[in-house]
């Protein structure tokens, strides 16, 4: 486990939520060489075995951006990196950065941040209030349709978007910034050779979507200043016909369990 209290402070801080993804698939497609960004980042190349906060996006992400990142599948009790400041807390460690807020957001903003979100589902569109709560704990946020769903290309877009909050950061400034990679997330099948719709989404399809994103994520890493402290993980995953379950928002393994790793940038 990292000192946050050395990080805090001295790092910027990226955050980045690959929506949906499943914990198989990733963990398959960086043994086998299909993520060679990632599994190049990851401490041994692999990825951690965790269990998500939430079954959905925004139940997920209000956990963690309330401090309670996704918690390792292992007997715990497990340190966690970030805590706001509650009696009792039994996952608070000397390494763990305490902040007096109810959300990450505030509490970095408190300790000299600029907190900035670019989001990709739906829970980030501001479109509506329930679309607006999670973006409204950050400084800066930003959505439009190219970074959802239904645009392939959607994550290029982000990453564009990304470049111009980077391009105006003041040097002396610290920067927690989230992105929610919207990729994976339902619909997926036009990532995957010869698929039509009609072919609808497969975990072929999901597999697909995670080459795509990883071919990508160099670049977001190279527009990032150093030192920067970098957690990439699932928010939940989905299942694609597991037990008769399609989706999810239910207590199935392949729901539960996510891919989570933390490193920072070389």
């Amino acid at each position: 486990m990292y000192d946050m209290n050395e990080i805090i402070g001295s790092h910027d801080v990226l955050l980045v939520t690959l929506d949906t993804l499943r914990y198989d698939v990733a963990a398959e497609l960086a043994a086998t060489g299909g993520t060679p960004t990632l599994a190049g980042l990851l401490p041994g190349g692999r990825w951690e075995r965790r269990h998500s906060p939430g079954s959905f996006t925004y139940a997920a992400h209000t956990a963690i951006l309330a401090g309670f990142l996704p918690t390792p599948a292992s007997p715990g009790p497990h340190p966690r990196l970030f805590a706001g400041a509650f009696p009792g807390s039994e996952t608070t460690a000397p390494g763990t950065w305490t902040f007096d807020a109810a959300d990450l957001p505030s509490g970095l903003a408190a300790a000299g941040y600029h907190t900035v979100c670019v989001g990709g589902v739906g829970f980030f569109n501001k479109l509506t209030p329930l679309g607006s709560a999670l973006p409204s704990l950050f400084a800066e946020s930003h959505w439009e349709p190219g970074f959802g769903v239904t645009d392939p290309a959607s994550l290029d877009h982000q990453i564009d978007r990304v470049a111009d909050v980077m391009d105006r950061l003041p040097a002396a400034r610290r920067l927690f910034l989230l992105l929610n990679v919207a990729s994976l997330h339902q619909p997926n099948w036009f990532y995957l050779d010869g698929a039509t719709s009609s072919h609808g989404d497969t975990r072929a399809s999901h597999t697909a979507a995670l080459r795509h994103v990883d071919a990508r994520l160099g670049r977001l890493f190279a527009l990032m200043r150093r030192p920067c402290f970098v957690i990439v993980c699932s928010d939940h995953g989905t299942a694609y016909g597991e037990d008769g379950h399609t989706g999810h928002r239910i207590g199935h393994e392949v729901v539960w369990t996510v891919p989570y790793g933390e490193f920072v940038l070389p």
